[in-house]
């Protein structure tokens, strides 16, 4: 499924290459204003942090949620608290667009983070020239060499890059990628089985100074208060916040644990 995820994502920026060349998209993306500095937005501290998603659809669920207007749902994140709002781009299997992404960009005030299946610097620059203030790099879908290349380019155009894991061996690849802030998705890519507990057996193997993400796995307030008592800084939310009717209640009580 990764695979095909990625094959997909790649052939719609191919396809968007064809109307908008590198050379186009690169001059739109250094034009833009400066990033917002996601790394200190996302910075440990006495409370839990929340990114917030705007997603439409996943594979392992199907639909979840119209979202005619993600501006207004990533205001109400905003409202309720979120540190981050993150959008999915990829359009096939989670129904985003870059769209979306450049919505929300124009009314919070808060980093956005692009979350795709981002295997080539295209991919990259149109993140940059959306709005996008980080950018979604996934070990599993990247050879080290590449990994390395793309962090190092969303680095060049002052984002930040939440580079995701799922294995012991990942973390240690993801940092020696220089990872700031690194996630670590409950999700089998694969499989899409879930297992909560991943995040806690593989936090201590992340130095202090990087900023801890858990990612899926998370529909109640406990599952977010389980991966704090884990060590993690931030909670990544998705689907528990889109199929919630009132967003900002629900924020607010996964920042209460």
């Amino acid at each position: 499924m990764l695979d095909d995820l990625y094959a997909g994502a790649l052939a719609d920026a191919e396809a968007r290459r064809e109307s908008k060349s590198l050379a186009e998209v690169e001059r739109e993306a250094l034009a833009r204003p400066a990033a917002l500095d996601a790394r200190l937005a996302l910075q440990p501290a006495d409370k839990v942090k929340i990114i917030a998603e705007v997603k439409r659809a996943s594979p392992s669920r199907g639909a979840l949620s119209e979202i005619a207007d993600p501006a207004s749902l990533a205001l109400s994140y905003q409202t309720g608290g979120a540190s981050a709002i993150s959008v999915l781009t990829e359009q096939r299997k989670f129904k985003g667009s870059l769209r979306d992404l450049e919505a929300v960009r124009d009314v919070v005030s808060v980093p956005v983070l692009r979350k795709d299946f981002i295997a080539e610097p295209y991919q990259v620059f149109e993140a940059r020239a959306a709005g996008a203030d980080l950018a979604l790099l996934i070990v599993a879908g990247l050879e080290q060499k590449k990994l390395v290349e793309l962090h190092q380019l969303v680095l060049d155009l002052g984002m930040t890059a939440l580079i995701e894991t799922h294995s012991a061996d990942e973390v240690v690849r993801g940092l020696d990628a220089g990872a700031t802030v690194l996630g670590v998705n409950a999700r089998n890519l694969s499989t899409f089985e879930l297992d909560q507990d991943l995040f806690g057996s593989l936090a201590d193997s992340i130095p202090s100074g990087v900023v801890r993400v858990a990612e899926s796995a998370v529909k109640h307030p406990a599952d977010v208060a389980h991966y704090r008592r884990a060590g993690a800084d931030v909670v990544l939310v998705g689907e528990a916040l889109v199929v919630h009717g009132d967003p900002v209640d629900a924020l607010n009580t996964f920042l209460e644990v």
